[in-house]
């Protein structure tokens, strides 16, 4: 199911909704400042596993929590004064950080690292969920791999071992909110009527003493 949203002035029945379908276990299709992001709830044990199955990835570096400000940050991952003062320059904008996380986010995410990455989305659509909900997404980039994995293909395994995520390839992206209607499993999709630009996020590894380079995307580094 799609809907159709003002950014910045959803209907509050449209919203309601998405809400209830996140808190049932449900997936959502959502814009973003970069690309299109399927996204469940961070306490849904359910939406989480549903996220990982439709994914195929196994790299949790492929997953990113959607924040609503920085302080939620604090709150599920490890930050100095230092990685802090460099992720509030770069947020919010087109740019993950991979940090350690704290016990209880690892144990809710199952993740066999011991780091997450997190984003602060600049797009209202996202962040009016996260609010309304009070609790972070779990969140992967939408991909028509998704779609040909819903229909019987066999999906990306991930890239487990690789140092450095490769990046993801335009093709593979979407620009319009219906064209994620192929995605089975999806609950529903918002969509402000504007396409999205293909392109991905940059992705910042802050888990050691240098901040190193995963993924180039559309944020630029160094800055």
């Amino acid at each position: 199911m799609i809907e159709y949203v003002v950014p910045g002035n959803i209907d509050d029945r449209i919203l309601s909704r998405g809400v209830a379908a996140l808190q049932g276990g449900g997936l959502l299709g959502v814009p973003s400042d970069t690309s299109w992001s399927v996204i469940c709830s961070l306490v849904s044990k359910e939406g989480i596993k549903k996220l990982r199955r439709l994914s195929g990835e196994r790299d949790e570096r492929h997953f990113t929590l959607l924040c609503s400000d920085i302080s939620q940050f604090g709150e599920l991952c490890g930050m100095d004064n230092t990685r802090f003062r460099l992720i509030k320059r770069l947020s919010p904008g087109p740019y993950v950080f991979i940090l350690n996380t704290l016990l209880g986010t690892e144990k809710t995410l199952g993740l066999r690292r011991k780091e997450v990455g997190v984003r602060l989305p600049d797009h209202s659509v996202p962040l009016a969920l996260i609010r309304a909900l009070t609790v972070p997404l779990y969140s992967i980039t939408a991909k028509r791999s998704m779609a040909s994995a819903s229909n019987g293909e066999t999906s990306p395994s991930g890239y487990e071992e690789e140092t450095e995520l490769p990046p993801i390839p335009e093709e593979e992206l979407f620009e319009g909110g219906w064209e994620l209607e192929d995605i089975d499993g999806l609950d529903l999709v918002l969509d402000t009527g504007d396409e999205r630009p293909r392109i991905y996020s940059t992705i910042l590894d802050m888990t050691g003493d240098e901040v190193r380079l995963l993924r180039q995307g559309a944020g630029p580094w160094p800055v």
